[in-house]
């Protein structure tokens, strides 16, 4: 008898994965290295009906951050696109988490998504839903945790945020810095390895934009995620690059360092018609002596 019933469940696993029902197991990799980057571009390119990316080279560390600098159609949020296998390369090589990812199907992908966190820009929330439902929606999609697990991952976010006593509220109550915050908490929620900014500090004034540097900050020091942050903000990207946070007593410390020259951790990418112009330390980048990269940070 249980041969039978063991014979029964493989019929319907085989049946079902005919009919798209069920997906088909997925061979398991070998877990990366810890030192090999988490993210690899090599020589990317990619033209729609002008050149976007003109082979594109650079890694991201597990655990540090990478600032993505440019002018407006340079490139940069391209480069998240591309990441999330929202765009293919036209060539050129994309590593994510130890894989190359050119040619991935549809569930090979999932899997990797599901180790991303997005924070898109003016924070792309579900006007309908409660902040709450915002910051569990995905875990909610993804359907691996019970109703009472996801409320508590949302509360905790929440906190981590600073945003608990605001569960119940909606979008349309919330401040655009609020909004922001809420968004981080909702990719956070999954607990990502890799984060990806894009642009979270237009237009918000200087101080609620400092609120968000430091939020990006905390996400890098407390939880060690790695993150690409594409802004034109300069200050923004320097708070980032000067800023380290650590919890003592139960409260959040931040030191900002002034000295750009011992900076570590943070690297900044500048991008220029689709071609890397820089890629160095903020000390580097301050002292250059390329005109383009000193216009541009003037």
């Amino acid at each position: 008898m249980g041969d039978l019933l063991r014979r029964i469940q493989e019929v319907r696993e085989g049946v079902g994965e005919l009919l798209g029902t069920r997906q088909p197991p997925q061979p398991e990799r070998e877990p990366r290295p810890a030192d090999e980057p988490i993210v690899t571009f090599r020589d990317v390119q990619l033209s729609f009906d002008r050149p976007i990316l003109r082979g594109v080279s650079f890694d991201l560390a597990p655990g540090a951050t990478k600032i993505v600098l440019g002018g407006s159609g340079s490139g940069k949020t391209t480069i998240l696109r591309l990441i999330l296998g929202l765009l293919k390369p036209d060539g050129g090589s994309i590593r994510v988490d130890g894989l190359e990812v050119a040619g991935l199907g549809e569930s090979e992908w999932r899997a990797i998504r599901l180790k991303i966190g997005m924070v898109f820009q003016e924070g792309a929330l579900f006007d309908s839903l409660t902040v709450g439902e915002n910051v569990g929606y995905r875990l909610r999609e993804d359907g691996e945790l019970s109703e009472a697990e996801i409320e508590e991952r949302v509360r905790e976010m929440l906190g981590f945020v600073e945003l608990a006593p605001f569960y119940e509220r909606m979008p349309s109550e919330l401040s655009g810095g609020q909004r922001r915050r809420v968004a981080v908490a909702r990719a956070l929620a999954a607990r990502p390895q890799l984060m990806l900014y894009d642009e979270p500090t237009t237009g918000l004034d200087p101080i609620t934009s400092t609120t968000i540097t430091d939020l990006i900050v905390k996400v890098r020091d407390l939880d060690g995620v790695s993150s690409i942050l594409v802004t034109h903000q300069l200050r923004d990207a320097f708070n980032v690059a000067r800023t380290f946070v650590f919890k003592e007593n139960g409260a959040f410390v931040y030191n900002r360092i002034e000295d750009f020259a011992t900076l570590a951790g943070t690297e900044f990418l500048m991008l220029k018609e689709g071609r890397v112009q820089f890629e160095g330390s903020a000390h580097e980048l301050q002292t250059v002596a390329d005109p383009y990269i000193k216009e541009f940070l003037s």
